[in-house]
């Protein structure tokens, strides 16, 4: 490993506090309430938010290990070392395209450092296939974390900070 890219991530590991959910992707953040799904929408899940995303790359959050993805391949959780769960749910009834147009870059059992790209998804087949793109991020553990839940919304590219969670 070069001393430059030692260098990048010692200031990127500083820069991160326990509790930190960094975007998986490009796009607008939205509340849960504006899925269009109400299993996420009503919290059923757990606490969390939306991202209607720009591109179809998925990025680790977080440092931590993949615990699922689904055969379908639309979806991947995560869990990190403080015991945050994390689901990143692309799309509303993607799971009806049977894997067609979603791509894991990753394994399950998987250790992942934050930033790296973990899935790849094709926008224009979701859409072809009549389904938003809509991306659910839940922390599916939130009843452990019931003090402080902050989101930040608006349009955020990947790596900025959509949550803090303590």
């Amino acid at each position: 490993m070069s001393i430059f890219k030692k260098f990048i991530d010692k200031i990127q590991d500083e820069k991160k506090e326990n509790g930190d959910i960094f975007a998986p992707m490009d796009g607008m953040v939205i509340s849960l309430k504006e899925i269009e799904d109400g299993v996420f929408s009503e919290g059923m899940l757990g606490k969390g938010c939306g991202m209607k995303p720009s591109l179809g790359e998925v990025y680790a959050p977080f440092d931590g290990e993949v615990m699922l993805i689904t055969p379908t391949k639309h979806a991947i959780a995560l869990k990190n070392k403080e015991g945050i769960e994390l689901l990143i749910h692309v799309g509303i009834d993607t799971v009806k395209m049977n894997g067609k147009g979603f791509q894991p870059l990753v394994k399950e059992g998987e250790r992942v450092r934050c930033g790296q790209p973990i899935m790849t998804f094709s926008i224009s087949e979701i859409e072809e296939a009549g389904y938003a793109t809509t991306t659910a991020i839940i922390v599916t553990n939130s009843e452990k974390f019931p003090n402080e839940f902050v989101l930040i919304k608006g349009k955020r590219k990947r790596q900025e900070n959509i949550m803090h969670i303590s």
